[in-house]
């Protein structure tokens, strides 16, 4: 049996909480190795690229969340076999990851720098991002983001508006999210109540 190790921050959320719920939702056996904070100069000395996640496959470490999160997403039954959906799965996922990457770019900025920067991607960046990501749910009708069912890209969503929405980004607005992709955020709250991903936080 193939032996998986995902090893990430020991925060619930950030790019490796998606891969963990497509692990969970698919019944896929994995260790769950979660590190603090403090120990990142330490931990990505072992990494392929000083980044996290990792996922080591029999011990071999495969980096980059959105790969890892398709490999596990085609096991897991969560990722498309139509090219077109899984083209427009990955094109959210992408579009998701860039998100991620505007706003990972502030940090270290204090002060007016941080408050200069949070404010100019919350105005452009995060609002062009987050309505191009609604707009793509409405056009596969609202519910999910591919071929009418539960996909990683809708897991991909999750974490990320949770943490838009938390007021843990300082200078960010937590109702971001609500205000600019409504129907973006409803998506979410449905997703997390979602049995199989509810499961996932219900049992930890």
């Amino acid at each position: 049996m193939t032996q998986l190790t995902l090893t990430y921050f020991d925060v619930d959320g950030g790019r490796a909480e998606p891969i963990r719920l497509a692990l969970h939702i698919g019944g896929i056996n994995f260790e769950d190795h979660r590190f603090p904070y403090s120990d990142f100069e330490e931990q990505r000395k072992k990494t392929p690229l000083g980044q996290v996640p990792v996922l080591d496959i029999d011990g071999t470490a495969i980096t980059q969340s959105n790969a890892i999160l398709r490999y596990v997403g085609k096991q897991a039954k969560l990722y498309p076999e139509d090219l077109y959906q899984a083209l427009v799965c990955d094109e959210v996922m992408d579009a998701a990851e860039d998100c991620i990457n505007k706003i990972v770019l502030t940090f270290g900025l204090e002060g007016e720098a941080l408050k200069a920067a949070r404010e100019k991607i919350a105005k452009e960046d995060l609002t062009k991002y987050l309505k191009f990501i609604e707009l793509k749910l409405v056009n596969q009708g609202g519910k999910y983001f591919a071929q009418q069912q539960l996909t990683i890209a809708d897991l991909k969503i999750i974490p990320i508006v949770g943490w838009l929405n938390s007021g843990m980004l300082e200078y960010i607005p937590k109702d971001l999210v609500e205000r600019v992709a409504p129907k973006l955020n409803l998506h979410a709250q449905r997703i997390a109540a979602d049995k199989s991903v509810a499961s996932y936080y219900a049992s930890k």
